[in-house]
């Protein structure tokens, strides 16, 4: 069991809030979280002072800019099929993240990306700050602006309120620029792959030509994969350097959240993007640490990164708000409950599905008739499809029924089943072809 203090007042003072937001960061790239062969110092040392939910989901997204939904459901705290009916910005009425932390008497910052992110919501901050050099791309020093800002705002604001700074960065999302004393760090050949890389996916997803996807050629060679890595790890670390500046910052009544609007494949069955349902595109790290918070704590609860919103507010004392699809982390951190749902819901455009339990994930696509079935625990990786196992044919029907009891609480008219089903195999375009679609997109 842990203090009843957490996250309460210390002296009187109720903690700050400062929540650290990435863009693109999937769960495996922190050292402390088991990847040795990433430079993670300062996130290592938030994972070591703090819970890490190994079980947090970005729920999905009807767009191929994945990171739009997923800003819109945190700072809202309702799932996208809520209000996408309206366009894909969810509405500023309350409640919200920033308004639930104004009523509770904090002075609120956010300082983010302006593309793909929730406009609205974001205007009710106190302080609402765009990048201008999205992120110090142009000097290799990704998270620099945001920290330099940040650390100015807590040396000279008025100390008289508690402080909720939302800090949206934009890296690791590409393009992936750092200088040459991070890319330095790293030597690309001894890089590993991922565990589930392969050249190809195995059949068409659904999304196999999204822009994310043409950042890399057809197959997705070795050495490719491993150029991306390079990058995307020397910006992690450029990142976290920052990070570190800003924790300096921070004294101990503050309650520190760190996490990112979904994870990325990077090739990892074959794909690039973050527009699948397979672990590496939905799962970030997720971190809480401060005032009577465990240290060095592991929960495998199953979270949505809408949760944020409510278990801040918990914490804070404000309470969870009412009528929200996030629930409150906090009797998870108390040590009272293992979990606050026992499935999650997936979902892509109206492309894919999936459904997941403690132990086992289902993926349907239905446009192509296709079903995965991963037991977890045994292949974290998902690489063994159990779905065509006779054996399996009853959990396959169990978890599907749950998965159309999710749909119907979330109003999600995408049909498991289409009269007529497209052709699943994916025939990967050619390199000119490639090119055509990158010129297309503006890509190059």
């Amino acid at each position: 069991m842990i203090p009843a203090s957490l996250g309460s007042a210390q002296g009187g003072r109720k903690p700050n809030v400062l929540f650290l937001f990435a863009d693109d960061q999937r769960l495996d790239t922190i050292s402390a979280l088991g990847n040795p062969h990433i430079q993670t110092p300062n996130l290592d040392k938030l994972v070591r002072s703090g819970v890490t939910f190994t079980n947090a989901y970005c729920m999905g997204s009807n767009l191929g800019a994945v990171c739009t939904p997923s800003r819109n459901m945190l700072l809202s705290g309702r799932a996208y099929f809520r209000y996408t009916a309206q366009g894909p910005l969810a509405p500023a009425d309350p409640p919200n993240f920033p308004l639930t932390m104004k009523d509770a008497g904090y002075e609120t910052y956010h300082h983010g990306k302006r593309g793909n992110t929730a406009l609205r919501i974001q205007e009710k901050f106190d302080h609402n700050k765009y990048l201008q050099d999205q992120e110090s791309r142009t000097s290799g020093e990704p998270g620099k602006e945001i920290a330099d800002d940040a650390i100015s705002f807590l040396q000279s604001r008025d100390k008289s309120k508690p402080y909720f700074l939302y800090l949206a960065f934009s890296g690791p999302h590409d393009p992936r620029v750092a200088a040459p004393k991070y890319m330095n760090m790293y030597q690309r050949e001894k890089i590993p792959l991922p565990r589930n890389y392969r050249p190809l996916h195995p059949f068409d997803n659904g999304e196999q030509l999204v822009r994310d996807e043409l950042l890399a050629d057809f197959p997705r060679t070795e050495a490719e994969v491993r150029k991306h890595l390079h990058d995307y790890y020397a910006v992690i670390t450029a990142l976290d350097g920052h990070i570190g500046r800003l924790l300096s910052h921070v004294d101990e009544n503050t309650i520190i959240v760190f996490s990112a609007d979904h994870g990325l494949a990077m090739g990892s069955h074959g794909l690039m993007g973050k527009q699948s349902l397979y672990e590496d595109a939905m799962k970030p790290p997720l971190i809480f640490s401060g005032p009577g918070i465990p240290k060095n704590r592991r929960s495998d609860a199953l979270v949505y990164l809408l949760d944020i919103y409510p278990t801040i507010a918990d914490l804070v004392g404000a309470g969870p708000p009412a009528g929200i699809d996030g629930q409150s982390l906090k009797p998870v951190l108390e040590g009272k409950k293992k979990s606050v749902r026992e499935t999650l819901f997936l979902s892509y455009r109206d492309v894919q599905r999936a459904i997941r339990d403690q132990r086992w994930k289902l993926i349907r696509y239905p446009q192509v008739d296709q079903t995965q079935l991963f037991d977890l625990r045994t292949d974290p990786h998902e690489l063994k499809n159990l779905a065509g196992d006779p054996s399996q044919s009853r959990r396959v029907e169990a978890l599907t029924k749950e998965l159309r009891r999710w749909q119907k609480d979330l109003g999600d008219t995408t049909p498991l089943q289409v009269s007529a089903p497209k052709n699943p195999a994916f025939l990967p375009p050619s390199p000119e072809d490639v090119n055509a679609l990158r010129r297309k997109l503006r890509m190059i």
